[in-house]
């Protein structure tokens, strides 16, 4: 499915979607990117998947920061979701570096990259890394992975993800909506 342009307006259609097609394939872990907290709100018919919401980094815009409240986090936690909060995979310390040094990195290569097929396909990279990486996926298994451009959600991908030490083994399955772009 393709949407005609990106972001936020897309998000309700792609989570229907993604959870959708996670109960039709039995895949059972969705993972869902969050900057502010407002896209896992629109979750329905969860039932019976493991539900990792993946957060921006404490710190990745102010420092000692986090932009999703307390209070939205203890939600999700009582509705049997896990929140996972880390550094982004696909910047993180190289973004910090390179501000610097004013250079170009390898991680950053790979995440414009995949912005070639659309931001939220690389969010959607980077988040299931990031899942991957704190133990709450399966690395190697097909997991359906939500992400957006800009706020909201708007790209589902179904895809095998790789621990960060091992990322260029992250597999795209299948796309199963984007935006056009």
């Amino acid at each position: 499915m393709y949407f005609e342009k990106p972001g936020k307006e897309n998000t309700k259609e792609t989570l229907q979607a993604a959870v959708r097609t996670a109960k039709e394939r039995g895949i059972s872990h969705l993972v869902i990117a969050s900057t502010g907290g407002e896209t896992p709100q629109l979750l329905e018919d969860t039932e019976g998947l493991n539900v990792v919401i993946v957060t921006t980094a404490t710190g990745s815009k102010v420092p000692n920061e986090n932009r999703v409240s307390a209070e939205r986090r203890a939600e999700w936690l009582a509705k049997g979701y896990q929140v996972c909060t880390a550094a982004h995979a696909l910047s993180g310390a190289e973004r910090g570096i390179s501000s610097v040094f004013h250079g170009v990195y390898p991680v950053e290569i790979i995440a414009a990259a995949l912005r070639m097929f659309g931001q939220g396909t690389k969010v959607c990279v980077e988040v299931a890394t990031m899942a991957a990486d704190a133990g709450m996926i399966p690395s190697g298994e097909p997991v359906i992975v939500v992400g957006g451009t800009g706020q909201g959600a708007d790209t589902a991908l179904i895809l095998k993800a790789a621990n960060s030490c091992r990322i260029l083994d992250t597999k795209i399955e299948e796309i199963i909506c984007k935006p056009l772009l």
